[in-house]
């Protein structure tokens, strides 16, 4: 009888690792959007973010593109790369960012384009793309704090040098259960591309899918 006590909070015990690793996962995505890491670098990108009916920028839109510009501005890069939305697309997240950029002086040919991706692994991708073409291998990434520990992780693994700058919402002003459910949802974020590599059903990887780019 003991020996079966003892083995059920052996099993107890190792089915609170990973849950507490991912609840230290999520502690830490709540606090790396809390500092800005910006230094000079090749690029500063902006991630996609959702476009309004009628091709008007989000408001997280809004906020990446305007603190991408603030830095564009005070020199900290010499070109400025939109990503996200459908390629081609004129509502796309990049090209309204595009927009929005120009609408701010910042000269066209010092912005590039990296539509296309639905994600942000996408999204390193198709920026890493860009970034090839030109040489360059550092950027400072712009977006929401709390999604800026995932992208850094994503576009980390495509060989980039990566500086995060969150945009200056203040995640304070979240309601607590919310923050909390957004910092999960990146959780699961982060953990997503891994499950479809170990094989985990289509069916279930494509609801986290839509669940994790389901909006704020």
């Amino acid at each position: 009888m003991r020996a079966l006590r003892y083995s059920l909070l052996i099993v107890c015990a190792l089915a609170l690792v990973p849950v507490a690793g991912f609840a230290a996962l999520c502690v830490r995505i709540d606090s790396y959007g809390r500092i800005d890491r910006a230094q000079p670098a090749d690029a500063i990108v902006v991630l996609g973010a959702k476009v309004l009916p009628g091709g008007q920028p989000g408001p997280d839109l809004s906020s990446r593109t305007e603190h991408a510009v603030d830095l564009y501005q005070i020199g900290m890069a010499p070109g400025l790369i939109c990503a996200g939305g459908a390629a081609g697309d004129w509502a796309s997240a990049a090209s309204v960012c595009r927009n929005l950029a120009l609408a701010s002086q910042v000269p066209a040919e010092a912005i590039y384009l990296a539509d296309g991706p639905n994600s942000t692994q996408e999204e390193a991708g198709q920026v890493a793309s860009v970034m090839g073409q030109h040489g360059w291998d550092s950027a400072i990434v712009v977006s929401h704090p709390l999604h800026v520990y995932r992208a850094k992780l994503f576009f980390e693994r495509e060989g980039l040098t990566v500086y995060t700058s969150p945009t200056t919402t203040d995640v304070e002003r979240i309601d607590l259960p919310l923050r909390c459910y957004y910092a999960i949802r990146e959780g699961f974020g982060i953990l997503w591309p891994y499950l479809e590599q170990m094989g985990f059903r289509s069916e279930w990887t494509d609801i986290l899918h839509e669940w994790i780019y389901s909006g704020p």
